[in-house]
């Protein structure tokens, strides 16, 4: 590589590029195709509707994210990102379908309101996206580091979930079955980065989850049915189950899940910009928001959702050490020909979710470390007011994953809020930091974060 090239702007040979950006896609395969699953199942869709919003969330995932990754003239952060649909949507969503059955409304026109306010939340995102950007002044490495730990720790809920089987309320979680072959590819993965050289090396956790299916397919717990009866080609169009219909109660709770959407998003590309070693300015962060409200307009044309970074892949890049973008964009690529080709999506799904659970376990801790790093250059013997930043606001962050009942008496409306961990310690750290430090945060810190910033460049 030359000198004169950031790491984050190197174009690795295509035989690498591929790797890489395929071992992206798995990570986050999982995950992606969830809220449509979810989504699907509530509105009762035929097979063959499921199948579609599936296809369309690919194909929509790939767009996004070559326009986050790639980059283009006023939009898109052009760093290491894979977008998916964000989770944070997904409560809202299951109560307007709840509102339309009990109107007795039909699954299409249910699904177009749910449009109708994804599509107005894109628009509301592009114009607030200048406003949240200028508070980055706000987030020195005391804060930072803090949100990037309730990030990692949040998403091990995630990775222990896989590594059972799914969701606790399958019979089968847990299954002695699921825990050893998750050990298994955690195992694979540990012997690979030890012994393994330079390529190989960085291709681990592709090559965990590749030798962890080869093994569930030998135990008979990986099937390919769904492969077969996929179709080679499918076409997304746009507006499928018919025009979006503009409800403004739908629209403004969507635009709230979109500034928890932005505000979780700055989370991710601060923690990114400290891995990468590329420091996030205030015009970086506005690009990155304006592709989260485009992405999500670029979904409710296109029959899906509100789209986000993944946090799933930010650990990736902290394991792999790769920073370019590139990968991202070969894997927002490989997302555009999987929502195109059925067969090939559906053989991708096939990788049973506890083959992720192992490479899902080094990849968030891997976040949680980069958030730790941080942490451990912020002065607390000057500051002391510091240590309560950090403790209040990772308590804080927990409650969600800890008491999912805490807030059940608290409104509806307010439940993408209280339910994301990442917010509320976000949250918490902002306010406290406001508190302690007043708003010249960013002169009191500027030590504070060269240090942070060499720190996470050990990760």
């Amino acid at each position: 590589m030359s000198k004169n090239v950031n790491p984050v702007d190197e174009v690795l040979p295509a035989p690498k590029l591929t790797a890489l950006g395929l071992q992206h896609v798995l990570v986050m395969y999982a995950g992606a195709v969830a809220v449509p699953l979810i989504v699907g199942r509530a509105l009762q869709l035929t097979p063959e509707q499921v199948a579609f919003l599936i296809n369309a969330d690919l194909f929509a995932c790939g767009v996004v994210t070559l326009i986050q990754a790639f980059g283009f003239p006023g939009v898109g952060i052009r760093l290491p990102v894979m977008m998916g649909v964000t989770f944070a949507s997904v409560s809202p969503m299951l109560a307007m379908i709840a509102a339309g059955k009990a109107a007795g409304a039909s699954s299409s026109t249910t699904l177009n309101v749910i449009y109708g306010s994804v599509i107005a939340a894109g628009v509301f995102g592009l114009l607030i996206s200048p406003f949240i950007s200028r508070l980055l002044r706000f987030f020195p490495p005391v804060v930072t580091g803090t949100i990037i730990l309730v990030i990692g720790i949040s998403l091990m809920r995630i990775g222990i979930n896989w590594a059972a089987g799914g969701v606790p309320s399958m019979p089968n979680y847990g299954d002695p079955l699921h825990l050893g072959v998750a050990f298994f590819v955690l195992l694979v993965i540990l012997a690979i980065t030890k012994f393994g050289k330079g390529f190989w090396a960085n291709i681990a956790v592709l090559l965990g989850i590749a030798i962890g299916a080869i093994a569930a397919m030998l135990l008979g717990k990986m099937s390919f049915a769904k492969v077969a009866a996929a179709p080679w080609v499918g076409v997304v169009l746009p507006f499928q189950f018919g025009m979006p219909i503009f409800d403004i109660v739908s629209i403004i709770t969507m635009c709230l899940v979109m500034i928890v959407v932005m505000i979780e998003s700055t989370g991710m590309f601060l923690a990114l910009g400290e891995m990468t070693g590329h420091k996030v300015t205030r015009d970086d962060l506005t690009r990155g928001l304006r592709a989260d409200g485009l992405g999500t307009i670029i979904g409710g044309v296109f029959n899906t959702f509100p789209y986000t970074s993944f946090s799933q892949n930010v650990g990736l890049v902290g394991v792999t050490g790769i920073r370019s973008r590139y990968v991202c964009v070969v894997g927002g690529g490989i997302l555009l020909v999987l929502g195109l080709t059925p067969k090939l999506a559906a053989l991708v799904e096939a990788v049973p979710t506890f083959v992720l659970g192992g490479a899902g376990i080094v990849m968030f801790g891997m976040v949680a470390a980069t958030g730790i790093r941080i942490l451990a250059a912020v002065d607390y013997t000057a500051r002391r007011q510091n240590l309560f930043i950090v403790a209040i606001s990772v308590g804080v962050g927990m409650i969600p994953l800890v008491s999912d009942k805490f807030f059940q008496f608290m409104p509806s409306a307010l439940a993408p809020l209280l339910h994301s961990g990442i917010l509320l310690a976000a949250i918490s750290a902002f306010l406290l930091n406001l508190y302690y430090n007043g708003t010249s945060t960013e002169e009191n810190a500027e030590s504070d974060v060269s240090k942070a910033a060499m720190a996470a460049e050990h990760v």
